[in-house]
């Protein structure tokens, strides 16, 4: 290999690998999240961000990717999608929506983690560019979606996107998450079943693999921040899922907030029609915020 071959192939490992790789964003503020992923798999994969930009004004540095709830099967991607995100743009966050793969097109785990692990790694390539922090790159998610967020913090160290060639530069550990009525366990004793059998499709059987999303069952220290919003008379997914959760972070001395409101409701996001008492819940996210900052 002559100097001048050798000269290129490093230029292209550099640029390929030895650096963050800018991704574009649509005129109508999307990221295609794989768009520049060379394996041939990826290339087919149509998940996406929804990029909301804060007035530089009120800007905190902060962003949060925001994961909709729908059981794993579909996404709420208006009520626990652009609501939110157009609520956390008010208060100065760079919120990024995520429209993840789910069972409706045929995805079962561990797709769903992939796409978030993806979307943390966007963020925090393009942090500069985008005027964010990369050491307040946040998780938000909703029902099923809250699963997946704490998904996200549980393992944070494995990289689930190793078999679709991207070995990351930059941290997958989300620096504050926030899960609200979530999915937290897949234990038949207290898992929302739907979510169960979408997010593990034919492997539902596999007591390993349960055991493994089980996410109550699996903490440890070292963890994010985490913010916990239940209602004990939830109707769709028991309250157990927030609180056995709450109760290992806590043993395992991770920093965690939760809040469990005394009154029914689940699905309602922050609107406050739907669930006047739950949806108090974005003052003490505030609240909650404000302290991370102070530590």
């Amino acid at each position: 290999m002559n100097k001048i071959t050798l000269t290129l192939t490093f230029l292209v490992t550099y640029l390929l690998f030895g650096h963050a790789q800018k991704i574009a964003i649509s005129k109508n503020n999307k990221i295609r999240i794989w768009s520049n992923v060379s394996s041939p798999e990826a290339k087919r994969i149509q998940s996406e961000l929804t990029v909301y930009f804060p007035d530089p004004a009120k800007r905190n540095g902060a962003s949060v990717i925001i994961c909709p709830g729908g059981s794993y099967a579909y996404l709420g991607m208006k009520c626990e999608g652009s609501v939110v995100a157009e609520w956390l743009r008010s208060l100065g966050f760079t919120p990024f929506v995520l429209r993840y793969r789910v069972e409706m097109f045929g995805h079962h785990f561990p797709t769903e983690i992939q796409d978030l692990q993806r979307s943390i790694q966007i963020v925090r390539e393009n942090a500069e560019d985008w005027h964010i922090n990369p050491d307040s790159v946040g998780v938000m998610g909703f029902s099923a979606g809250g699963h997946l967020a704490g998904t996200s913090a549980v393992y944070y160290n494995v990289n689930f996107m190793k078999s679709l060639n991207v070995e990351p530069k930059v941290s997958l550990r989300p620096d504050f998450v926030a899960m609200l009525y979530p999915v937290v366990s897949m234990h038949d004793s207290i898992a929302h079943q739907k979510s169960k059998r979408n997010l593990m499709g034919k492997s539902r059987t596999n007591k390993v693999l349960e055991q493994m999303l089980s996410l109550e069952d699996n903490v440890r220290e070292g963890m994010p921040p985490i913010f916990i919003m239940c209602a004990k008379g939830d109707k769709l997914v028991d309250y157990r899922n927030s609180l056995y959760f709450y109760q290992q972070l806590i043993v395992k001395n991770n920093q965690a907030k939760f809040i469990m409101y005394d009154c029914e409701g689940h699905g309602f996001g922050i609107n406050t029609r739907k669930n006047p008492i739950a949806s108090q819940w974005t003052h003490v996210f505030e609240e909650w915020f404000s302290t991370l900052n102070k530590k």
